[in-house]
């Protein structure tokens, strides 16, 4: 079964997923501010593309993986 939330199979036809090559090249703090900003994305479009629920499941996935990038940082600090 397709997951289009945690692991859409289209963001991994290169060997790597897209999100971790996107994390490699933007480092902690970059990748930190893209994750903030497709929360905005998804929340405000949840209501208008007719899959809410998956547009805000979204959100929180980016959410928490912001929030795992962050912890990292803190620890090292």
């Amino acid at each position: 079964m397709t997951d289009n939330v945690n692991s859409p199979p289209h963001y991994n036809s290169t060997g790597i997923e897209c999100i971790d090559y996107i994390h490699q090249v933007l480092g902690d703090e970059g990748f930190v501010a893209y994750c903030r900003g497709n929360m905005i994305k998804y929340n405000h479009r949840a209501f208008h593309k007719g899959k809410a629920i998956e547009d805000l499941k979204k959100a929180e996935w980016y959410n928490n993986r912001a929030n795992q990038v962050l912890s990292k940082l803190n620890e090292s600090v």
